[in-house]
């Protein structure tokens, strides 16, 4: 079982308890799943490009990345409906545990000059969303065998109803936001 979890578990949960005074053990926030996005601009010039992309999210994840395409046709990005923009991984469980695990303490102590994440990201119903600027931070990929650095979006999805319930969450969990 992931470690983070039985912090969860046996930590966190208390902690939120005493701070928000729920009435209930389900009042307390959780998170749900983990959501990973990575758009790829360049796949109109090389097609190839998206498989790269999908086996690095998979490699990163622990699991198989889903190829979206786009909804609508935009003349202005030459943009076709139907076309591969991207790929996405929905991690829950044990892998979202594992994951979660692996960002705060080995991939965001990579990025150069780092001093917290800013936490401005959330969407006012508890769930956070935070930029990577280059698959290189985590441990998994190979420097020399990448084509291109590629950014990603990742979003956590918690059961928080306010802003202070999830930050309060994600902070005991581990995520290491600025200090203000």
């Amino acid at each position: 079982m992931p470690r983070l979890l039985d912090k969860y578990k046996n930590e966190v949960a208390q902690a939120l308890q005493d701070k928000f005074n729920y009435k209930t053990p389900m009042q307390i926030p959780k998170l749900v799943k983990v959501v990973l996005n990575m758009g790829v601009g360049e796949v109109k010039d090389n097609p190839k490009a998206i498989e790269t992309a999908a086996n690095e999210m998979a490699t990163i994840a622990g699991q198989k990345a889903v190829v979206t395409t786009a909804k609508k046709s935009v003349a202005a990005f030459k943009l076709r409906e139907g076309m591969n923009i991207g790929c996405k991984t929905t991690l829950r469980g044990k892998r979202m545990y594992e994951f979660v695990d692996k960002l705060f303490n080995a991939a965001l102590p990579r990025v150069r000059d780092f001093r917290g994440i800013n936490a401005n990201s959330f969407d006012g119903r508890g769930n956070f969303t935070m930029g990577v600027k280059e698959q290189l931070i985590f441990p998994e990929i190979e420097y020399d065998k990448i084509d291109k650095i590629r950014g990603m979006d990742i979003t956590f999805v918690t059961t928080a109803k306010t802003d202070e319930e999830a930050k309060e969450l994600l902070s005991l969990l581990g995520m290491p936001f600025k200090k203000s």
